[in-house]
């Protein structure tokens, strides 16, 4: 029942208000609620995506066509009060070929693009001085989303059901805590898979030094009610800045056992990520490792996992020996036109094993001012892990 309070709550207010109006008309509070809703801001988006995937370990290939169109409600402020709710209808545009995880067409490789019809968010809020406090279904996305964040890469989009407390200073200090019950996964309401349930603590805190430097600092506790062996404390702290004209990412962190997790292990957590521009191409090098013990590999569970260790998604779950990538990307820009390619090189944390490696290309291209079109390209090659995968996308965004 939890997971549909928000729901529930908005549901309440705009069936009660307009007869309360009615009612109570010469009430001036209900008068300023029915104009903070009338005067609030409705957008439209859409986004159109075809993904085709070609697995060795599967005959067919995949063609997935599908259309989001996101309708989004966020009412004007009324003494530091708000309320925001979004709407998403995902729909395949000709026949499902792909495995969506829950239409069935298993002969199919995957793309988890489920079509639906779904509430994103509802949630109310309050604002005052430098505080945002909020509940309901909302979004979380803590710094690049490498523990938490939304997997907006995804049609169906992940939200949080939680209570929230933000606090900004003047743009030096942040801090964010969220106490999450129920986690809405992007396989939608119809998967067994829809929900990630339990007691979950993100505590995510930020200090800009200056201009150019910037220290965070998280606490993660995933206490999870059924996918226990995925319960886990993260404990980290990162650095983003300058040096010089070097761009410097730097992170570390511990994670262990939290809850009822059957597993008994402590292992790690590295980033570091180099970065410099060389006349017109942006060019830079890192590695991450997702250390492993007693046979469990660090995980990241709530992140958005797309945009780490390959697009092709090979690695959405953490091998039991760990993961490490070692890669080099560049980027410039022709015209409009931003391009981008990244090269992986991933092996395991313990054990010496070769997975693979794998080559990614992107281009962006602004159509319009509201209109935009994404081209991305992702080749795994398999040694000693999965299978040789190739993956190509073709998107267009729209805004109204």
């Amino acid at each position: 029942m939890k997971k549909y309070t928000s729901l529930m709550v908005v549901a309440t207010l705009g069936a009660t208000l307009p007869l309360s109006g009615h009612v109570f008309a010469q009430d001036s509070t209900l008068k300023e609620v029915q104009n903070a809703i009338s005067k609030g801001d409705t957008d439209i988006s859409m986004r159109y995506r075809y993904e085709r995937v070609d697995q060795d370990s599967i005959d067919k290939t995949a063609n997935a066509s599908t259309l989001l169109t996101r309708l989004t409600y966020k009412s004007a402020d009324l003494n530091g009060f708000y309320g925001v709710f979004e709407v998403d209808n995902i729909a395949a545009i000709g026949n499902e070929n792909y495995n969506s995880t829950v239409n069935g067409n298993t002969v199919y490789p995957v793309v988890a693009d489920p079509t639906l019809t779904e509430v994103n968010l509802a949630f109310v809020g309050y604002k005052t001085g430098g505080f945002d406090l909020s509940f309901g279904r909302q979004r979380i996305n803590h710094n690049d989303q490498r523990f938490v964040g939304g997997v907006a890469w995804r049609q169906n989009e992940q939200t949080y059901d939680a209570y929230r407390v933000q606090y900004a200073d003047e743009g030096k200090f942040k801090f964010d805590y969220s106490y999450v019950y129920n986690v809405n996964r992007i396989f939608g309401p119809d998967s067994p898979n829809a929900d990630l349930q339990g007691n979950i603590h993100l505590l995510n805190v930020n200090y800009n030094l200056d201009k150019t430097h910037k220290l965070t600092a998280y606490a993660y506790e995933l206490d999870f009610d059924t996918a226990l062996a995925i319960s886990t404390r993260t404990l980290g702290a990162s650095y983003d800045g300058n040096v010089g004209d070097i761009k410097l990412h730097a992170a570390y962190a511990v994670q262990s056992d939290t809850g009822n997790n059957p597993n008994n292990f402590s292992t790690q957590y590295v980033a570091l990520e180099l970065g410099t521009k060389v006349s017109a191409v942006n060019v830079g090098i890192g590695y991450e490792s997702l250390g492993s013990d007693n046979g469990v590999g660090f995980t990241t569970p709530l992140a958005t996992l797309h945009k780490f260790q390959g697009f092709a998604d090979k690695f959405l779950n953490t091998p039991g020996v760990g993961v490490n990538d070692l890669y080099v990307k560049v980027s410039s820009k022709i015209g409009k036109i931003n391009l981008t390619a990244v090269y992986h090189q991933l092996d395991s944390d313990v054990g010496s094993i070769d997975y693979g490696n794998e080559l990614n290309l992107i281009a962006t291209y602004p159509v319009a001012d509201k209109v935009s079109l994404l081209l991305k390209y992702a080749n795994y090659s398999a040694d000693g892990f999965a299978v040789d995968t190739n993956k190509f996308w073709s998107m267009v965004n729209f805004k109204f």
